[in-house]
């Protein structure tokens, strides 16, 4: 009888700024949609709004996305753990940093308050960046899958 071979899991970020209601919904709508399924997306703000922002829900809808459905969540820790990746948005140092977890910092500017048209150029540049994320994710996970585990 063979022992079973431990299941890799799929590489998992969490997206975190200060209200969970623009940047941070956006790319994990992004990097949701973009991977297929491939990664464990979270998101979560320190100071979570009561809703997501209606601009960058409008901006996402125009590029087939639907984040009309999500809900600004607070910032917990059990979410930071059990995150290969934590990106954070703008938060600066309300946002808490744990031992062992890849931290980035994606400074952009912010959605609140704005119009579609002001919220456009952020959703782009969150896209490419996703896009270049996804990228190292991916390829990591394929190629040391035991680095994605949380």
């Amino acid at each position: 009888m063979t022992s079973p071979q431990p299941r890799p899991t799929k590489p998992s970020v969490l997206f975190v700024c200060v209200h969970n209601a623009g940047r941070s919904q956006m790319a994990a709508g992004f990097l949701t949609e973009l991977s297929k399924g491939a990664v464990e997306v979270r998101s979560a703000g320190s100071l979570p709004g009561d809703q997501v922002n209606p601009a960058a829900v409008a901006a996402m809808a125009e590029v087939g996305i639907d984040i009309s459905r999500a809900t600004p969540k607070v910032l917990t820790t059990e979410a930071v753990e059990a995150s290969d990746v934590v990106i954070t948005m703008g938060c600066g140092d309300v946002c808490p940093v744990f031992p062992g977890k890849r931290y980035l910092d994606w400074e952009l500017d912010d959605p609140a308050g704005q119009g579609v048209e002001a919220v456009r150029p952020i959703r782009d540049e969150i896209r490419t960046r996703i896009e270049n994320l996804m990228d190292g994710l991916l390829v990591t996970a394929r190629t040391h899958p035991e680095r994605t585990t949380s």
